[in-house]
């Protein structure tokens, strides 16, 4: 091993700082057969830290249903793929930037997105829309409103630049979030069914190249301090949050297609979370194969940089790809053209292992196979959460003011509306947008066809967190409703599992029930999980976030002619209940904001109900006999009419509710498996449901400028839009 790599002496604090424990730096020793130099403890660290291993998750992501006719591949490349017809595939995954989005927002933020379209385009997709899942802190703490600005800024910013709508996503507020907030990043790419690209290096003597950006010292240790609590230092790690450039990752996405039309590659990996070191050791893993880099020869923008500051650097637009031998000059003057550095920096061999060059001396020699494969893989203890109490809506106080309730609700920072964020994102560029954010689901369309692609994000981290296996449900259940609201096809989906500290018996409960709960409604929907991404260590000075599992779920709408959007398009139309209600209120809206209390249990998901439901609310919209459709959700059918009649500039008129439910759990309670739909026969509707076993009822009708409750408590539609739309541009203009 050569004198540059022997200069630093490998202490237990050093073993310490890089994440590692005791008993894993002893495995190491035991893998290397002697002690590794500080490149290769870093290499370690990367790979071996809980962003890069799941070493706490594993056990758990391996009980989600991967599999179905509609996936071409699922969970371990960068990003699943689904068949959606044509010959078209669609590409997509969602992924978290949690940690750095807290310490550097604009930064962190549009880094989230750059990686996760880098996700995309490098299995040969042209990304063609970007959501995204925030959670910030109690409004009223003093750093909210700075991350709710810089992040909405950093994603607006990138994916504005980089000519990639972003039609959607929720964004939410809870105290629980005020030292670590959440930002989970999505995109959606579409490609040639039988043109997808793939990681696995091959071909001993093959090429392997680097294209993109020159590499700096931004973003070291990225992959390790994501993997660790916060303390009261977080801002120290500013150096470990990427910068981003959008406009090279346009040029980078643009010359990386081109190629992809040639047959010149052989594999390809974007540089994530520790660069040069998880792309050269997961293609080489992937491939069976040997990588030898030489590391001097990587494009760097700053001097004296280390064969440890090359491997760990996150330096942003960068890939890594293995080319068939004697095409590098075509490659090259692809990425020239672009004004990309292009390097040919090793190749690939057939001894299994990573070896490191750095002028001509070895500086890293690790055998590849147990790198990966004996990355620690832990049954961690954990503790189920305790079922809460159901709670009774006859229970709490009687509603006497309803319109009042609604006004706190849709006025306040859960249900506000999100224009303010929405209205900084390019949600039109490429022309293909069909419903903009603010419905169920976004609906974008397949470029030259009359076919789209809906999706949406969803969880509801106060139910995971009242009980865990049903908020696991819920979260995939909704997903597929408000897919199934907009009339597609729910095909599969990608999670971002964003918990506390798995060392805790309580949090690892609340992810085994989370995917538990997940599991059980992927495969009674068939909604398989296709790709996805886990953030532990979400806490501050010992403070975990609530659990938060993210869903982004992607469905096909076979014709665009035959979907159904919020907005009640009419007066004069029947407006049906579908599902029952029992007026549900334990882990409600209403409980917290209106009650004032965060207990009781969580509406319980019936998975055959929910498809049995929802594929006859599908039924109804691809037979053209729904107006507008909302899935009942957060806030429960009052806060759905609301938005229903907001989005359509038209009023409605609710019934009161059946003599065994309380007025408060009618009309904000949360139970399950229902949708409002707006159709000119309400009755037909209704004795067709009866027919297939579905509850159905009519529950009133538009017409008029105001909303009218049980005849007695009216607001008009100009009222509720300036109540709804006032909060979020009033919070971020304060002084």
């Amino acid at each position: 091993m050569s004198a540059v790599a022997a200069t630093v002496e490998i202490t237990p604090e050093l073993v310490a700082e890089h994440g590692l424990s005791a008993d894993e730096y002893a495995l190491i020793l035991k893998i290397m057969g002697r002690e590794p130099n500080i490149t290769e403890l870093g290499v370690f660290s990367a790979m071996w830290s809980e962003h890069c291993s799941y070493k706490s998750s594993k056990i758990w992501l391996k009980t989600l249903p991967t599999d179905g006719p509609q996936v071409i591949c699922g969970p371990g490349e960068n990003a699943g793929v689904v068949d959606i017809g044509d010959g078209k595939a669609a590409v997509f995954k969602i992924e978290s930037h949690n940690h750095p989005s807290f310490i550097e927002p604009y930064q962190g933020a549009a880094t989230g997105v750059g990686g996760i379209l880098r996700d995309v385009f490098t299995m040969g997709a042209r990304p063609v829309a970007n959501m995204n899942a925030l959670r910030f802190g109690d409004p009223d703490h003093p750093k909210t409103r700075h991350l709710v600005s810089g992040v909405v800024a950093g994603i607006g910013g990138y994916g504005n630049c980089i000519g990639v709508p972003t039609v959607g996503g929720e964004t939410e507020f809870h105290p629980a979030y005020n030292g670590n907030i959440l930002v989970n990043a999505m995109t959606v790419g579409v490609a040639d069914a039988d043109r997808i690209f793939y990681s696995a290096a091959a071909g001993p003597g093959n090429p392997v190249v680097y294209v993109g950006s020159k590499t700096g010292r931004d973003g070291i240790h990225g992959a390790t301090m994501a993997s660790a609590e916060f303390a009261e230092d977080s801002e120290e790690k500013r150096p470990t949050v990427q910068v981003g450039d959008p406009f090279t990752e346009k040029l980078l996405l643009e010359a990386c297609l081109e190629l992809m039309a040639t047959d010149a590659i052989v594999a390809i990996q974007d540089m994530g979370a520790a660069g040069l070191t998880s792309s050269g050791v997961e293609m080489a893993s992937k491939g069976g194969v040997g990588v030898e880099l030489e590391l001097d020869k990587v494009p760097m923008r700053e001097s004296g940089m280390t064969p440890y500051e090359l491997m760990l650097s996150e330096s942003q637009e960068r890939m890594l790809m293995v080319l068939e031998p004697g095409r590098e000059d075509e490659a090259r003057a692809i990425f020239e053209k672009w004004e990309l550095d292009f390097a040919v920096i090793g190749r690939v061999t057939e001894t299994g292992r990573l070896v490191l060059k750095f002028h001509g001396e070895t500086v890293g020699d690790i055998e590849v196979a147990p790198l990966v494969a004996n990355a620690p893989e832990y049954e961690r203890p954990w503790k189920p959460t305790p079922k809460p109490p159901v709670i009774a809506a006859d229970e709490l106080p009687a509603s006497d003011d309803p319109i009042g309730a609604l006004k706190t609700l849709l006025g306040g920072p859960h249900l506000s509306s999100r224009r303010w964020i929405w209205e900084q994102y390019d949600h039109m560029v490429m022309a293909d947008t069909v419903q903009r954010p603010g419905g169920d689901a976004a609906v974008v369309r397949v470029h030259g066809s009359t076919r789209g692609l809906a999706i949406t994000t969803d969880a509801t981290p106060r139910y995971c967190l009242a009980d865990p296996v049903e908020g696991g449900r819920q979260a995939v259940a909704e997903a597929w409703r408000n897919l199934t609201a907009v009339g597609a096809m729910p095909l599969a989906i990608t999670n971002n599992l964003n918990f506390g500290n798995p060392e805790k018996p309580h949090i690892m409960g609340q992810l085994a029930g989370c995917v538990t709960g997940m599991g059980e409604a992927c495969r009674a929907l068939d909604f398989p999980v296709v790709s996805g991404n886990v953030s532990l260590y979400n806490e501050t000075s010992g403070e975990a976030i609530l659990p938060t599992p993210v869903v982004g779920g992607l469905g096909l709408i076979e014709n665009l002619e035959r979907t159904a959007r919020l907005a009640i398009p009419a007066d004069g139309l029947d407006l049906v209940l579908i599902g029952e209600t029992s007026g549900w209120l334990g882990a409600s809206l209403y409980l917290r904001d209106i009650v004032g209390r965060e207990d009781g249990a969580p509406p319980p998901v019936d998975l055959a109900t929910e498809k049995h439901n929802g594929d006859f609310v599908r039924g109804l919209i691809t037979a053209g006999r729904i107006a507008a459709c909302h899935d009942l959700s957060d806030g429960g059918l009052l806060v759905a009419v609301a938005e229903m009649t907001m989005a359509g500039g038209i009023g409605a008129e609710i019934s009161g509710p059946p003599e065994d439910v309380p007025l408060a759990g009618w009309l904000f309670g949360e139970d399950q498996a229902r949708y409002l739909i707006a159709c000119a026969d309400g009755a037909s509707v209704v004795a067709e449901a009866a027919k297939s076993g579905v509850p159905a009822n009519i529950v009133g009708r538009s017409g008029g400028n105001a909303l009218t409750v049980a005849e007695s408590h009216t607001i008009s539609v100009g009222e509720l839009r300036r109540c709804h739309e006032d909060w979020f541009p009033s919070y971020m203009a304060r002084p």
